[in-house]
């Protein structure tokens, strides 16, 4: 096992969850400023004016803080975000956690010095990504909950960079930063800190055009909440840096029993003694405070048959058993059979005693034996729809054991137990003991003690006594202003130095070590003077503490000047003659219309890369200029889908994720090299990072789907508008997700090798709230993409487009048929031809379209996310 203890890294949304956070031992902290630009914006948040303070706070407990400005940023706000930069460096943050390749550009002018970690937002997911992030000066990078312990493991191994794993907490389902539900459907953008949680809603399965009743599971896309236990032991031996815990969002309680667990298991393994016994104790506290049922996430694979459970989206707590019968005021409650799914082991088998196997079942749920019911706690019952806010539930009364069952009495206030039948679920999701645990120690105020100090001290006859204290990088000296003479007793000593010298009671500080070799013995000093000498040390060494390290921080604006910088390494381009209309094709009647309407350059997405060689082939020879896609994202292991791509020599690759630009990049320069265009998944939104895109050797990027037209055209004012994309015509990619609907709902398998390949019998959709039916496509990698059900369109935005420089138009396809394609293609050549007016090309467009075409990301809605604030 490596020797490098991780980090324990907590969440803190709040005052009181921070310091439910260093008072339970976590070794690192982060927050996002009440000023913006951090992905939880619901959060209470801290404010850049008191900045220093709570840094002061998090520094005297001997933790690392870490802020937030992991959002994507738009043109008009990155002077805001410089200021931002300015007052983070000066507060002491030890580190900053970004998205944005902009921050970081901005934040290396601003202050060299400033550590920078690479959010998990950025959906950086291979050493080729990783390479990406170093070239911008990230020294850590947070991993995406999708890669398994085995890929982290491999990815470790071919980078540097410090890795930082999330290790409990909710789950997204789509791999973060290429959620855009939010933005598509609300208008509130997940990359803004506005996720409008639409994993979280239910939705019907529709399969070949038919509804498909699936009784109680209404939640597909819902997954329940990672507890990765047992992933702990091998991500040490891996050497990852940070065991990271999500939730910003949540209380005090929360962050209290998932930081004790955690440390605790942590610190067993690490001792090699884990203590299993009381790891499931801690589980079982952990879904008490917060849990929709836990799993193992991605850890140790997919498994799409228990990552999603279907029944409800929120909080439901420790699994009790289900309601056998109800007398009056009583329920009878009995555990059930249901089976344990393996969740937490990262194998098919119970772990072997020797490796310190845990008492605790091996799916995500606790045993409810580890905390029986008890009076004052709280239940809540499977009964009618889980949306309802109002669904029976309580706190317990009395409690008496009934065999291995148990009968629940209830009394006033208490559920509605006439809406309690048996069957129904039965859940423990509260317990005042635990609320009382966390009031108590939070009441205890700071921690003390938490920084080891180390002490040298040294004098002879005749000269007075120097002091030297260190705790980590910080040194302090101080020389006493009485001469050391001789004493009539033992003197100052190594036993008088501990009780008065290093009397830490009451400071941040404990003894680790104390060298008074340099002291000649049987000298004597006022206990008074080894008083003094302590207390101007521990305060300087206290304010270093609190300050964190010196930096250079710049008092000069830098964003012109960086922005110069990066465009001076763009090489210029000739602008293209006309506007080029870009089709996106998925099947081969969407690319017979292409090559039919008598387009020069088509993009092939074929997205299970089956008969692709064949497109290449049939576009080649009608002439046509050929540009692949690159999958959307790439994991470990996964590199030879760029591979396959090399070998069919397209005339420019679409790139999708870091990796496969940075694959693509470090080839040769030369003719055979291909073309390279960023798409949107790439979260362009600014001026700064497209000028270090196209600086690095992107042919043309395409605007992030995140920027509404006032965003976009601040955008392109400040970069070359020529080497830009747009999406004329689109169902925006709502979901990308590595969960696959087709294998949950249509098959046992628990993966690829597993399901049948469902997907290719069938094709799935699946219907909101409002009746819309969004399509679900998988790719290569068996992800699945759930394209948004109505297109959306940037006909209105034509003429100024144009104006402006823009030149290239994609128009994308997902299930359309040839005769759709071609009436689509039709409508937007006659736009850009200036034969049709937008409202009109739109009309012709959406003439197939079953549920409509709007602006969609283009309308300019005035919401937070839409504002620097």
């Amino acid at each position: 096992m490596s020797s490098r203890r991780p980090e324990i890294l907590a969440p803190a949304g709040d005052l009181e969850s921070l310091r439910a956070a260093l008072t339970s031992g976590a070794d690192a902290v982060y927050f996002g400023l009440d000023e913006g630009f951090n992905a939880r914006a619901r959060a209470e948040n801290f404010s850049l004016e008191r900045l220093p303070d709570t840094v002061g706070l998090i520094h005297r407990a001997g933790a690392r803080a870490y802020v937030t400005l992991n959002t994507l940023v738009f043109e008009p706000e990155l002077p805001v975000v410089e200021h931002l930069l300015r007052g983070v460096a000066r507060a002491g943050v030890d580190a900053l956690i970004v998205q944005d390749p902009a921050v970081a550009l901005l934040a290396r002018a601003v202050c060299p010095q400033l550590e920078l970690h690479a959010s998990t937002q950025m959906t950086l997911s291979s050493a080729e990504g990783a390479r990406f992030a170093t070239g911008l000066g990230f020294t850590r990078m947070v991993v995406p909950r999708e890669l398994s312990v085995a890929e982290i493991r491999r990815l470790a191994s071919q980078t540097d960079i410090e890795l930082e794993v999330f290790i409990h907490g909710a789950l997204c389902m789509s791999w973060s930063g290429q959620c855009l539900t939010s933005e598509a459907w609300g208008g509130r953008s997940a990359n803004r800190g506005q996720c409008a949680q639409s994993c979280r809603l239910p939705y019907d399965l529709v399969v070949d055009g038919e509804t498909r009743d699936l009784g109680e599971v209404k939640y597909l896309l819902s997954p329940k909440d990672l507890a990765g236990v047992r992933a702990v032991p091998e991500l040490a031996d891996i050497g990852v840096h940070s065991l990271k815990i999500e939730g910003r969002l949540k209380g005090p309680q929360y962050v209290s029993s998932t930081v004790q667990g955690y440390r605790r298991w942590l610190d067993g393994v690490m001792a090699g003694k884990p203590d299993g016994a009381r790891l499931a104790k801690d589980l079982a506290e952990m879904s008490l405070s917060y849990s929709r049922g836990f799993s193992h996430g991605f850890l140790a694979g997919s498994d799409h048959q228990t990552l999603v459970e279907g029944r409800f989206p929120k909080h439901r707590g420790l699994y009790l058993g289900r309601v056998i019968a109800v007398a009056g005021k009583d329920v009878l409650v009995a555990p059930d059979d249901r089976p344990w799914t393996g969740a937490l082991g990262l194998g098919e088998q119970r772990p072997e005693s020797a490796t310190g196997a845990v008492s605790a079942p091996l799916s995500g749920e606790p045993d409810p034996a580890d905390v029986d019911p008890r009076p004052g706690m709280g239940v809540v019952f499977d009964a009618g729809a889980p949306e309802d806010k109002h669904e029976p539930g309580g706190p317990i009364f009395r409690v008496d054991r009934e065999g291995d069952a148990w009968v629940l009495g209830f009394g006033h206030p208490g559920p509605d137990l006439g809406r309690v039948e048996p069957g129904q679920r039965v859940w423990l999701n509260s317990d005042p003991a635990l609320a009382r645990r966390t009031e108590g120690l939070l009441a205890e105020g700071e921690p003390e003690g938490r920084i080891p100090l180390s002490l040298w001290v040294s004098g002879v006859e005749g000269a007075p006594l120097r002091v030297r204290m260190s705790a980590g990088r910080f040194v302090r000296e101080a020389v006493g202003t009485t001469v050391l003479a001789p004493s009539r007793g033992a003197g100052v000593d190594a036993a008088l130095l501990k009780d008065k010298l290093a009397a830490l009671g009451g400071t941040s500080f404990h003894l680790a070590a104390l060298d008074c070799s340099g002291l000649a013995p049987g000298l004597h000093l006022p206990v008074s003077e080894l008083k003094a000498l302590r207390r101007q040390l521990v305060a300087e060494l206290t304010a270093d503490v609190e300050r964190g390290p010196a930096r250079t921080v710049s008092a000069d604006a830098v964003e012109d000047g960086v922005r110069q910088g990066l465009l001076a390494r763009v090489e210029s381009r000739p602008v293209d003659a006309g506007p080029r209309l870009l089709p996106l094709c998925r099947n081969e009647a969407q690319l017979e219309a292409a090559i039919a309407a008598g387009v020069g350059e088509v993009e092939l997405d074929w997205m299970e890369m089956v008969g692709l060689q064949r497109a290449v082939e049939r576009a080649r020879a009608a002439g046509l200029r050929v540009t692949i896609a690159t999958v959307r994202v790439q994991k470990p292991g996964e590199e030879g889908y760029d591979t396959r791509l090399d070998r069919l020599r397209p005339d420019a690759v679409l790139v999708r994720h870091w990796g496969a630009m940075m694959h693509f990049l470090e080839q040769p320069a030369g003719a055979s090299r291909p073309a390279l265009h960023g798409d949107f998944s790439l979260n362009v939104t600014n001026s700064l990072t497209a000028a270090h895109l196209l600086g690095l050797g992107l042919d043309t990027l395409t605007v992030s789907h995140d920027l509404d037209s006032d965003q976009l055209f601040a955008l392109l004012e400040k970069a070359p508008a020529h080497r830009f994309a747009v999406a004329l015509h689109h169902h925006i990619a709502t979901f990308h997700t590595e969960h696959c609907v087709y294998s949950h709902t249509l098959s046992n398998g628990r993966d690829y090798r597993t399901c049948g390949r469902p997907c290719e019998k069938h094709a799935i959709a699946l219907k909101d709230r409002l009746g819309l039916e969004h399509p679900v496509v998988v790719d290569v990698g068996c992800r699945n993409t759930v394209f948004n059900a109505q297109a959306q369109s940037a006909a209105s935005l034509v003429p100024r487009l144009l104006e402006r420089g823009v030149r290239r138009f994609r128009v994308e396809f997902v299930r359309e048929t040839r005769e759709e394609a071609a009436r689509v293609l039709t409508a937007y050549q006659e736009l850009l031809a200036g034969r049709l007016s937008p409202t009109e090309a739109v009309k012709r467009a959406a003439v197939h379209e079953q549920f409509g075409v709007t602006r969609g990301t283009m309308q300019v809605l005035k919401h937070p996310a839409a504002t620097a604030r």
